[in-house]
């Protein structure tokens, strides 16, 4: 069994949506950002590729290609997936904590979780995803930011 753990951060601007985990959640704000600002899948890829010390997302999409300019944050999460399988590994478990002060995603972590675990083509109960705030805390307890916390095991087949 291997272990990564990954964390990505976003800033927002105005807008009228954010994406986290392939969902698009209605709000007044948008993020600023090279790709689709997915901070779910941003922080579940770089935690695959950790998991096998494969490096990080910069190595394989880095931020200064202009292909990557708002690309779907999934694509990024399945190419990561498929360098794990290549190497015999399947994940067995992803945790997922999404810190956002003030927008309430209580009626969307089953949607996110269906996403991850379709995206991934796994089962729904290896998906663990939690939303919580940072008591009004640095940049995103003050609304100013969205982070992503992940940590992911995979097995060897």
């Amino acid at each position: 069994m291997r272990v990564g753990f990954s964390k990505d951060i976003h800033v927002f601007k105005n807008g009228n949506f954010i994406i986290l985990g392939g969902v698009k959640i209605p709000c007044d704000k948008s993020f600023i950002a090279h790709s689709d600002g997915d901070v779910v899948f941003h922080s579940l890829a770089e935690a695959l590729l950790g998991s096998l010390a494969l490096g990080d997302l910069g190595k394989y999409f880095p931020e200064n290609d202009p292909k990557y300019d708002n690309y779907d944050s999934s694509l990024i999460v399945i190419k990561c997936y498929e360098m794990v399988k290549k190497l015999n590994y399947h994940i067995s478990n992803i945790d997922i904590s999404i810190e956002l002060e003030n927008i309430k995603l209580r009626n969307y972590i089953e949607e996110i979780r269906k996403n991850i675990a379709n995206t991934l083509d796994i089962n729904l109960d290896k998906v663990s995803v939690k939303a919580m705030t940072n008591e009004k805390q640095d940049s995103t307890g003050k609304g100013l930011s969205c982070i992503s916390y992940c940590v992911v095991c995979v097995e060897e087949n």
